[in-house]
């Protein structure tokens, strides 16, 4: 239901000028108040009101459901990337926390608006759910709901083989090696008879040949290059059926609309920390509701042992970068201080830490925030460090405290979104119609069942046996899968591991 109590309306239009006030820019936000069932079932959804059926949602809300009975954890809020936006709270949250869950909405919204990373993503995405849903119900009821379930399994099993920059990108539309016209051959230079030999020697018209060749090669091989977004690939050459482009289209659809929030989840989270303390502190509470703002903010931004929390990484880089431009320490100078009490007094007052953060949550994602601005200093006061599995005591401890190497943990962890980087090299491999990936070995080896969980369900949408390049056990190799048993080949040549 929507907010039909007059003082908590009241409290809703007043935080939003507040926010105008504080310089955010948003949609225009429908609050809706809910009860916890109902706040479950939205979350398993992934915020919003319909989808279509599936298992999995069923069994995410079995486990929020579960989790909340049990008082694992509550979901105070909720809100929807979307054009005017949604938001969600829970009807059994006191003022105190609706106060500050309307503030974090807000500067969500706000995120979502003019983060670059959300640019291209559906604004109607709440219709456009809708009629997805409608649309696989539909097939349901055309094939059999376990014929379309199953393929939904499986495109499921692959929706992160995205590439995450391609909505970035603007690509001519690609062409099977089947549909390409042939080229004509080479064709001599206009020349009399006499002078024939001179003007077209027999070298010049054989290195033509040779690159005739070679560009009927470049062609004869598809994609003719590694093809990072492979969902988009097995839609416009895997032998599906129409329903089944269809719904592995809507797969892609939806993983392309999720990435932005996946790649901004520390700066997204940050972000509205920061504008609701600033606002609760600043604007919002009434002396008798301090303590138990405290609170509830404390336990958003405490962070467990061995656990990265983003609300408190997001929101204390924020305020890092704020105080940095506020004081001027930034710039050549500043970095060529290597004196200790002067760099921790360092103040120039130029004030310019608001119009930084705005540029900031603009710009960035967390890949390039915590590149950009994750230093030193603020990895030495925030008391980051890595941690390894002892095998011999059996217990995670302390690996290192070297700014270098948290920092490159971090971006590591964050590249792909930790996935590993997959592409489509072949699409007729060894000229049989096979399909080659090829994992971007950096380091790490792939698992060994996830591995082959991934290529049994491409073999669902490819038909055709399917391999994956990688290292396995050390060495460079191929693992393949036929539609009844898997094959390991060893490669001679050693995979390339990328440098951090």
């Amino acid at each position: 239901m929507a907010i039909n109590d007059a003082k908590l309306a009241a409290v809703e239009e007043e935080i939003r000028e507040y926010a105008r006030e504080c310089g955010l820019d948003f949609f225009d936000t429908i609050f809706e108040v809910v009860n916890y069932d109902q706040m479950n079932e939205l979350a398993s959804y992934g915020g919003f009101p319909n989808r279509y059926p599936h298992w999995r949602f069923g069994m995410e809300y079995e486990q929020l459901r579960k989790s909340y009975s049990y008082g694992l954890h509550r979901i105070y809020e909720m809100v929807i990337n979307n054009d005017p936006a949604y938001a969600y709270l829970l009807e059994s949250n006191n003022l105190v926390d609706q106060k500050l869950v309307i503030a974090h909405v807000y500067a969500h919204v706000d995120f979502f608006k003019n983060n670059l990373w959300f640019q291209h993503t559906n604004r109607h995405m709440v219709d456009e759910m809708a009629n997805h849903a409608t649309r696989i119900r539909r097939y349901f009821d055309r094939y059999g709901r376990d014929v379309v379930e199953d393929f939904i399994d499986a495109c499921l099993s692959l929706e992160n083989l995205i590439d995450f920059h391609a909505p970035f990108i603007a690509r001519k539309p690609r062409q099977h090696p089947e549909e390409t016209e042939e080229r004509p051959a080479y064709r001599k230079l206009k020349s009399k008879p006499y002078m024939d030999s001179f003007i077209n020697p027999r070298e010049f018209l054989e290195l033509q040949q040779r690159a005739r060749e070679e560009e009927q090669k470049k062609r004869e091989k598809f994609p003719p290059f590694p093809e990072r977004d492979v969902l988009q690939f097995l839609i416009e050459y895997a032998p599906l059926k129409r329903w089944q482009q269809d719904v592995l289209s809507i797969i892609r659809e939806e993983a392309y609309y999720f990435a932005p929030q996946a790649q901004t989840k520390i700066m997204n989270e940050g972000w509205a920390t920061f504008w609701h303390s600033t606002m609760m502190t600043q604007k919002i509470l009434s002396p008798s509701e301090l303590i138990d703002y405290a609170d509830h903010h404390s336990g958003t931004v405490a962070t467990a042992p061995g656990r990265l929390n983003p609300y408190k990484l997001g929101v204390e880089l924020f305020r890092d970068i704020k105080d940095r431009w506020d004081k001027g320490k930034f710039g050549k100078e500043y970095e060529e201080c290597d004196d200790y009490v002067t760099r921790k007094r360092w103040d120039k007052k130029l004030g310019l830490g608001l119009q930084k953060i705005f540029e900031v949550r603009k710009l960035y994602n967390d890949l390039t925030f915590l590149d950009a601005f994750l230093t030193e200093d603020f990895v030495r006061e925030q008391k980051l460090f890595t941690f390894e599995y002892d095998e011999q005591d059996k217990a995670y401890k302390i690996d290192s405290r070297e700014f270098r190497k948290i920092k490159q943990k971090l971006l590591a962890s964050l590249t792909n979104l930790g996935h590993p980087i997959i592409q489509v090299e072949n699409g007729n491999f060894e000229n049989r119609g096979e399909l080659l990936l090829v994992h971007q070995y950096e380091g790490i080896e792939l698992d060994p069942g996830y591995a082959r969980d991934t290529l049994r369900n491409l073999h669902k949408l490819w038909t055709r046996p399917v391999w994956i390049q990688s290292v396995f056990d050390g060495k460079s190799g191929l693992l393949g899968f036929d539609g009844q048993e898997f094959q390991q080949k060893e490669l001679e040549e050693p995979a390339p591991v990328s440098e951090a």
